[in-house]
């Protein structure tokens, strides 16, 4: 199937590992130029480097972080600089620390509400108005499950990821005469180091080895394994696409039966 993202640009916020990194690959395989950013320029640099062997298309780096003010500008900026227009968003934000209400401090929330929230209203801020000069854009934010069932201890998580959900249903209705399309995508239990890292939170909480942990996410899940990033960002892809032209104020999961809702 041709996605109809060749000689398309997209920005690819969180882009040096895990599902953004996943989703740059298969954009770029798909022969979208790309923006790339991440706050560790060293392995930023290096997954730009590996994208363009691989894909043979333009990739542009832009060390940042996007929980600090004026980030997001700064990085649709340097695309913009470079390429001339950006196509496709693709916000995405690492997750922030699990923990309960009674253990979340005011400066957590602030925190978290800028790396989540404010980062993916902020990207979308900078690309609008170039999306919809042209008549045509893809907005995708990677959200989580958590957004349609709360995950226990994950709190900030919950709360944050379902404020973007609103955000982009509402924006989705707005921009949909320019031609542009806003919605969400929600990993399940995905092999990422953030996985990693939640099951040797819950291990040391727990008293149990994180193969414990991660045993347990599968027990839960009807397909009985955890999901891989690929098969996530191929979703993703296709959302980004052109032959998604009719699909917006959507929230998808991509979680192998986790969510238990009908909708």
């Amino acid at each position: 199937m041709d996605l109809g993202l060749q000689g398309k640009v997209a920005l690819v916020a969180a882009a040096s590992k895990g599902l953004g990194r996943a989703v740059a690959d298969e954009l770029a395989a798909e022969g979208a130029a790309l923006v790339l950013c991440a706050r560790n320029a060293d392995d930023l640099r290096a997954a730009c480097a590996a994208i363009e062997a691989a894909a043979g298309v333009p990739v542009l780096g832009v060390p940042a972080d996007l929980a600090e003010p004026g980030a997001a500008a700064m990085v649709a900026e340097a695309g913009l600089i470079r390429f001339g227009r950006i196509d496709v968003l693709v916000t995405n934000a690492g997750g922030p620390p699990a923990g309960t209400f009674e253990h979340l401090t005011p400066a957590m929330w602030e925190a978290a509400t800028r790396l989540l929230l404010t980062s993916a209203v902020e990207l979308a801020r900078a690309v609008l108005p170039g999306m919809k000069a042209q008549g045509w854009g893809r907005i995708l934010n990677i959200t989580s499950i958590s957004a349609k069932q709360p995950v226990d201890n994950l709190l900030l998580s919950n709360s944050l990821r379902a404020a973007v959900t609103g955000m982009a249903r509402t924006l989705a209705n707005e921009v949909a005469p320019f031609g542009i399309t806003v919605n969400n995508i929600l990993p399940g239990y995905t092999r990422t180091a953030r996985v990693e890292t939640l099951a040797r939170a819950i291990a040391a909480s727990e008293g149990i080895e994180p193969a414990d942990a991660q045993a347990r996410w599968e027990a839960q899940i009807p397909m009985g394994r955890l999901g891989e990033p690929r098969e996530f960002a191929a979703l993703a892809a296709f959302l980004c696409s052109a032959r998604a032209s009719y699909i917006t104020g959507t929230s998808i999961p991509v979680d192998g039966g986790w969510v238990k809702g009908l909708l």
